[in-house]
């Protein structure tokens, strides 16, 4: 029996186009079904299926950032986070409404005075929560009272207390919203253009720097900028969030710009805007060891073996400040040779012989490793008896000296005659009193 021949896809096609299907339904009908049909498939494609529930559930999370070429989307993010921070600068108390809440505030003391300070009971407080407004209902609750309330035996708190509470945060919401203005991106947080454009604009605003010349705001800028990302961001990820009080920005500003700036030019004997090695051991006491001095070089950034400004800063930061975190996470990054994530005993002597060379050099005798290792692990007292985490120097509050004793003659000379100059220094505190009668 001979196989049926099936007929060509395109004969088919053919005879229905030939013979198409009336469709009988009205216009009406046809546009339900196109509506129900878009509604269907949107919904899903948005994530809205039946079979997956914990759409309905879950808020979105990720909104996607708008591409360069998506100039449209671009502008519209912008305006929508500028009405966002305008509607949140609103929401803080102005001055008229600080002055209206202090008036408040007194009106309700409490008596007695406690010393020369105004006082508030409990009931008096959330009495003035309900008249001073909308604004200031965040204010009056029970945390905060608790807060504030000290030994007073009536139970109350100080009138002046709170209200400097209320302003310290006015002023710290302010501050987060002026900076954040300078968030470009508008993911958050400060990039280091980002600060040094809030800085600039800062400048004239800080009695302080009242004077300064024009020339010189490049490398005040710079040392402002590095100051906050270096102990706002010691992960080097180039960002800070937009938080900082008022007082922060004045004083990491303004204290020890010209200081820094002054060293630089004067450790610059070749004049060429950068420092070498040999340049930069003649910083502070000049008794920095060159194996330290090799390791800043190897591990932190240098252009053609030479330290630029910010690096420099970051140096000093970490130096000047060996008791925050910041810097001895700084310093630990260089002792921690091969990147382990502790110091051992051969890391402890690796640096503790460039400090007997000195030792040497100088006519001293030097000082036993086995001696200066025992100590260390004694101030330090770590989780593991052969090992130094970064955090073990953090918790025992003598990462300063531990590291002072391994980079520097001069810090290793104080520890070691330590006892001699507390001696001396209350020698010389007796004879002041004396010179005093």
């Amino acid at each position: 029996m001979a196989k049926e021949q099936q007929p060509h896809w395109s004969d088919i096609l053919k005879r229905r186009l030939a013979n198409p299907k009336k469709d009988e339904r009205s216009d009406e009908e046809k546009k339900a079904e196109e509506t129900e049909l878009f509604t269907k498939y949107y919904t899903e494609w948005k994530g809205g299926k039946d079979k997956d529930k914990s759409y309905k559930n879950i808020p979105r999370f990720y909104y996607r950032l708008p591409a360069e070429d998506e100039i449209l989307l671009q502008k519209l993010r912008e305006e929508s986070r500028a009405v966002f921070l305008q509607r949140k600068s609103r929401e803080l108390l102005d001055n008229e409404e600080l002055q209206n809440l202090w008036f408040l505030l007194d009106k309700h003391q409490v008596p007695p005075v406690s010393g020369e300070e105004a006082m508030i009971s409990y009931e008096a407080y959330l009495q003035v929560g309900e008249r001073a407004g909308p604004k200031c209902k965040k204010f009056f609750t029970a945390r905060v009272y608790a807060k504030l309330l000290h030994n007073d035996p009536y139970g109350r708190i100080s009138i002046m207390q709170f209200f400097n509470y209320v302003m310290r945060k006015v002023w710290l919401h302010q501050t987060r919203i002026g900076l954040s203005l300078y968030d470009v991106a508008g993911q958050g947080y400060l990039r280091e253009s980002d600060l040094e454009n809030y800085i600039l604009e800062l400048i004239p605003t800080l009695p302080q720097l009242d004077g300064l010349e024009k020339s010189f705001y490049s490398f005040y800028v710079c040392t402002a900028v590095r100051k906050f990302f270096f102990f706002l961001d010691p992960l080097r990820t180039g960002e800070t969030e937009p938080h900082c009080e008022p007082r922060h920005l004045s004083v990491m500003f303004t204290s020890g710009c010209s200081l820094s700036e002054g060293q630089y030019l004067n450790l610059d004997k070749d004049h060429n805007g950068m420092l070498s090695k040999e340049e930069l051991s003649r910083y502070g006491t000049a008794t920095l060891t060159s194996v330290f001095l090799d390791r800043v070089f190897q591990e932190y950034l240098t252009y053609d073996g030479e330290m630029d400004y910010k690096t420099y800063l970051d140096f000093v930061l970490a130096l000047e400040n060996r008791k925050e975190p910041a810097a001895l996470q700084y310093i630990f990054k260089l002792l921690d040779m091969e990147n382990q994530g502790y110091l051992n005993v051969f890391s402890l002597n690796y640096f503790f012989r460039a400090i007997q060379e000195q030792m040497k050099l100088h006519g001293q005798e030097p000082v036993s490793f086995q001696d200066v290792k025992d100590e260390i692990f004694d101030m330090v007292k770590p989780k593991d008896p052969y090992k130094i985490t970064l955090q073990d120097l953090v918790n025992s509050c003598q990462g300063d000296t531990v590291t002072s004793i391994l980079i520097d003659l001069n810090g290793f000379w104080t520890y070691e005659n330590r006892e001699v100059l507390v001696a001396n220094d209350n020698d010389n505190s007796n004879t002041a009193d004396l010179d005093d009668t």
